[in-house]
């Protein structure tokens, strides 16, 4: 039985929308195993890049996947792939960002950094080929550990070229700046998510509560159209509003986002 990629596509829609509609652990892990192509095709770009090593940079990705899968809305119309890269790339670039800054090379291995790369050529063009670490440690008259380990650390200190290019093996080749997301974007994510939290709250409202919050601030109706579509006065009308806007600021704040409450929720009370 051949299994194409819109087969594919299919069944993650459908575990993604039974996990949207019921959480668990189990569908959970099931969807980032089914996704877990896009954190080794990321983490493989990366790994070209820095010197961290890519089971590293792969096991920081799949903590965004593991977001992108918990905060993906399937009602949306979007491909869950396009939702996830950014968090999948945001973990590596905060892992690789964190560990660059902690990074301290004693002024000592500076030197013999500085001494080890003079030493190179010159025992390039002495020897006619490019010397071994042994040969390097010996003109430097340390350790071949040491000089391990000063090569280490200069390579971890050196930054990440934006202009870099990924490895030319890839089908789509693209620059390290190219995968960062830009901050129009980020802003746009952020709003989505916290559209989608708001929508969620609004959802745990009692029926008649929810519609009249719907009809009134969502979709701009007035108290007197909400409430002929509701089949109830104005005056309750008004209730429930009230009645909605507390209930939505206490869930809100359950979740430390009270900030999700739009002004014009509480001018239209």
């Amino acid at each position: 039985m051949v299994v194409t990629q819109s087969c594919i596509r299919s069944d993650s829609m459908e575990l993604l929308i039974s996990y949207h509609r019921n959480p668990s652990i189990s569908l959970r892990n099931r969807l980032v195993q089914i996704h877990s192509g896009l954190v080794r095709k990321i983490a493989h770009q990366f790994s070209h890049q820095c010197a961290e090593p890519y089971e590293d940079l792969e096991q920081i990705g799949y903590f965004g996947l593991i977001r992108a899968v918990e905060r993906f809305n399937p009602n949306q119309g979007y491909a869950f792939s396009s939702f996830a890269v950014p968090y999948i790339r945001g973990e590596m670039l905060h892992f690789l960002r964190d560990h660059s800054s902690a990074i301290k090379i004693p002024r000592r291995w500076q030197e013999l950094d500085k001494e080890g790369q003079k030493a190179c050529n010159e025992l390039t063009l002495t020897l006619g080929r490019f010397p071994t670490d042994t040969e390097i440690a010996g003109k430097l008259e340390i350790s071949v550990q040491e000089w391990q380990e000063i090569k280490l650390a200069a390579q971890n200190r050196t930054s990440l070229s934006l202009d870099a290019t990924i490895s030319q093996q890839l089908d789509c080749p693209m620059t390290l700046g190219e995968a960062l997301p830009c901050p129009h974007s980020t802003e746009l994510q952020q709003q989505e998510e916290d559209r989608q939290q708001l929508q969620g709250a609004i959802d745990q409202l009692e029926e008649k509560t929810r519609k009249a919050v719907e009809f009134v601030f969502l979709k701009e109706l007035s108290r007197k159209e909400a409430a002929k579509k509701i089949g109830t006065s104005p005056m309750t009308v008004t209730r429930y509003l009230q009645r909605g806007t507390e209930q939505l600021l206490s869930l809100l704040q359950r979740e430390c986002n009270p900030r999700l409450i739009p002004a014009e929720y509480k001018r239209g009370i």
